[in-house]
């Protein structure tokens, strides 16, 4: 019994290990002085998104200033002259949402390395209190976080349903414009093919020529 416990157990964690990195993202990237960094991520409505950043390297000590919008422009976060930083909130729409980083009133050649971590849905709980207030133990927690990854990815494969059922019905609509406007070529290739022949009998008949 113990052995079946422990393969179970076993294939919680690694399922948990494969979908926890469709939901989490950690970055490092470098910013100048003369450069605006932005990094973007698709995101669906109704999810729950918070990120840490902080510069990690920098030979003086040069701070940054963070956006974040929403697909839409709107603004969800703002943090001027910062060397770190946090930010969190609930999608109201769904696309692309970007973090933008860069330096005011810095030196021409100024850089520094900024991590980021950005982590949405399920790796964005906080699941020490979950654990805590719901008294779930170890196990019960791991099947919670399980549980929860697992709809998250549902709900992202029926939302790229939808998308490639729109990109589908575009593409057939774009097929369907691109055959009509074909077809309405020809006609007026025809039709100036026509008129060009008449033109021409009409301008021989009156030489005398034909």
């Amino acid at each position: 019994m113990g052995g079946v416990w422990s393969f179970r157990s076993c294939v919680v964690v690694v399922a948990l290990v494969l979908v926890w990195g469709s939901v989490a993202q950690a970055v490092q990237f470098e910013v100048s002085a003369r450069t605006t960094k932005c990094i973007a991520e698709e995101i669906q409505n109704h999810v729950v998104v918070v990120g840490d950043y902080k510069i990690v390297h920098s030979d003086e000590s040069h701070k940054i200033t963070v956006k974040v919008t929403s697909p839409y422009g709107n603004q969800l976060h703002y943090q001027e002259n910062v060397q770190s930083g946090q930010f969190a909130f609930t999608t109201s729409e769904t696309g692309n949402f970007m973090a933008c980083f860069w330096m005011l009133n810095a030196p021409s050649t100024a850089t520094v390395n900024v991590a980021l971590d950005w982590k949405t849905g399920v790796a964005a709980k906080d699941w020490a209190s979950i654990a805590k207030k719901d008294k779930l133990d170890g196990m019960e927690l791991e099947l919670r976080k399980l549980e929860e990854a697992v709809g998250s990815i549902h709900s992202e494969m029926l939302y790229l349903r939808e998308r490639e059922a729109e990109m589908r019905d575009l593409n057939e609509l774009t097929n369907s414009r691109v055959a009509w406007f074909g077809i309405m070529s020809l006609f007026v290739c025809l039709g100036v093919a026509g008129w060009q022949l008449w033109h021409l009998k009409t301008f021989f008949e009156r030489k005398k020529l034909l």
